[in-house]
């Protein structure tokens, strides 16, 4: 396991993130439970960065990932992840991390630029049922981050990002899984991040504390 100072010292950037990660997979007894966490980062560096601390965390308990991405967000992730002390390509080979395209996914569930709630609930319960099995011998549980609602709110396509997020935490609550939602705020008009922050984050189980995301605005 990637050891170092910043797993211990509070004032390292990544500390209360990599808390955050430690407490959202450690396992879980009775009931199905699930976590739905929003993190807004300053940048593309910051998002990749978290994106990588939340995939390292979940391999190294065990849990197979699922990471729905841009074709450049995977290309750097997959050079991230083995930086890190991480086998990606074994990872891959057993079935434990799952990179896809977040454009082909989107479009096996969006009709007429909204998502099929129908569509959703089978392509992803499927595709969550397909990767616990990865799990051999364990209580399943899957671990999944991407863009699929950041990529539609990038896009303009704010009603469906929000529909997105919905049914994505819907579909979590009947399940085992840890779901973790990135929002680039550089990629927002600074007079829509308010309004995004309250929309984005009525749909999720953890948000950022106020004085973090006042940090991220200026």
């Amino acid at each position: 396991m990637t050891t170092g100072s910043s797993a211990t010292d509070p004032q390292a950037p990544d500390y209360l993130f990599r808390q955050e990660v430690r407490l959202s997979l450690a396992p879980k007894k009775g009931k199905i439970t699930h976590s739905h966490p929003v993190q807004f980062y300053p940048d593309e560096a910051a998002l990749l960065f978290g994106l990588t601390c939340f995939i390292e965390a979940a391999l190294r308990a065990g849990t197979p990932v699922i990471a729905v991405a841009t074709e450049s967000h995977r290309k750097s992730l997959r050079q991230r992840l083995p930086a890190r002390g991480v086998d990606v390509t074994a990872a891959i080979e057993q079935g434990l991390y799952v990179p896809l395209d977040v454009e082909a996914a989107l479009s096996t569930f969006m009709v007429n630029d909204l998502p099929d709630s129908v569509r959703f609930q089978k392509v992803f319960g499927d595709l969550l049922s397909s990767v616990a099995k990865a799990q051999k011998g364990k209580r399943p549980r899957v671990a999944a981050c991407g863009e699929f609602a950041p990529a539609l709110w990038s896009q303009g396509k704010t009603d469906a990002a929000i529909q997105v997020e919905h049914l994505t935490d819907e579909i979590a609550k009947t399940r085992s899984v840890d779901i973790l939602c990135g929002y680039v705020l550089s990629s927002f008009p600074r007079e829509q991040v308010g309004h995004m922050y309250e929309r984005i984050c009525a749909e999720h189980s953890f948000i950022p504390c106020e004085r973090t995301i006042m940090r991220l605005k200026h």
